[in-house]
């Protein structure tokens, strides 16, 4: 139905896009990503990236599988930070983690380990919710861009030509 080249192409243009878009937020909105957002902005450039190689790259079946399989993982890393957040966004009051430090106090001060856990188990600046869009949060709307970005991946991975 459609190339591997056009697939890889519109996952670039759509990873692309979302990260201009958080940026756009960022810095004229004035909405500062919590540290749970900056991950997930990782993955979508991470994705972007390995959609942009293969469509430049345009690879043979075993070199497209191998892209695939790049872009699947990192989009399922993506979908578990995503998911936490929303979730954390969702979650009862007295579930919600009190908040933290900041991601640039973390990384200067923490190991790399320990760091990556608390970021990972989220704070409670990561449960609020400060933007809709549709009625669902941004967070929200990530996940639903990584699930399609990774379904992409799957079928670079699964496809014969």
């Amino acid at each position: 139905m459609f190339s591997q080249r056009s697939l890889n192409f519109f996952g670039f243009v759509c990873c692309t896009g979302l990260v201009a878009a958080a940026l756009y937020f960022q810095y004229v909105d004035g909405l500062d990503p919590c540290p749970l957002c900056i991950f997930q902005r990782i993955a979508f450039i991470l994705m972007g990236a390995i959609f942009l190689i293969a469509f430049l790259h345009n690879p043979k079946i075993t070199g497209m599988k191998v892209y695939g399989a790049l872009a699947t993982v990192v989009g399922l890393i993506g979908i578990v930070i995503a998911a936490r957040h929303v979730w954390l966004q969702n979650a009862p009051e007295d579930q919600v983690p009190e908040c933290g430090p900041g991601l640039d106090f973390m990384i200067e001060v923490l190991p790399f380990r320990v760091m990556l856990e608390k970021v990972l188990m989220g704070s409670g600046e990561c449960a609020e919710v400060s933007w809709t869009f549709l009625s669902l949060s941004m967070p929200t709307w990530s996940l639903i861009w990584l699930l399609i970005l990774t379904a992409i991946a799957v079928m670079l991975v699964l496809s014969r030509k």
